[in-house]
């Protein structure tokens, strides 16, 4: 039986990855920064894990700790919108910690094995908002490009250890904590001289 990690399980497409796995038959390791199980299916191949993609440690324990994985999904991520001027730079840190090098952190931490097994499959997922420019998500839509750029070069190097890399690129989803999430991160980001424009829109 294959095993497959996805991050960011606690909503959204990460939710629905993991069950869409889990009917498919593989064993699902879904984490998520605060573990719930909430909105998943209750099985002996299903395990629910805390997991921070901008913790190091935390990402050593879980490799280590779940044994060896044949699928990894990044899907974790965290959202942003307001005009880029009034976009302080730690919160760009911030968005790019889990967006972008998050994203890097967990694939490094998971091609020793891939590596030496001669087998592996690496899914990152980013956002059609990398499709066409959009309006006031400039900080998010580049965390969300650099992975693109990332992933392409990516699959030719990880090609010769006969290692999968895919990119998907999921539209806007209702059910993701996107808005919740980024609530406090977003506030003030939309200024009396953007506010017109924002309307607009």
């Amino acid at each position: 039986m294959k095993t497959v990690l996805i991050t960011g399980c606690s909503s959204g497409y990460g939710r629905e990855t993991a069950r869409y796995f889990h009917a498919q038959g593989f064993h699902v390791i879904a984490s998520m920064r605060t573990p719930r199980e909430e909105g998943l299916p209750r099985s002996n191949r299903l395990r629910v894990i805390a997991l921070d993609v901008t913790k190091p440690e935390q990402i050593a324990a879980a490799i280590e700790d779940c044994g060896p994985i044949d699928v990894l999904v990044n899907n974790a991520g965290i959202g942003l919108m307001g005009a880029f001027e009034a976009t302080p730079l730690h919160t760009v840190r911030e968005v790019f910690e889990t967006n972008t090098f998050g994203v890097m952190a967990m694939t490094q931490a998971i091609l020793p094995q891939w590596r030496a097994r001669k087998a592996g499959v690496l899914v990152n997922v980013t956002s059609s908002a990398t499709l066409a420019p959009m309006p006031l998500v400039a900080v998010y839509t580049a965390s969300k490009q650099a992975i693109e750029g990332f992933t392409a070069s990516l699959a030719f190097e990880l090609a010769e250890f006969h290692v999968n890399v895919k990119l998907v690129e999921p539209g806007y989803c209702p059910s993701t904590s996107f808005t919740s999430n980024g609530g406090s991160r977003m506030q003030g980001l939309i200024p009396q001289p953007y506010a017109p424009f924002a309307e607009r829109i």
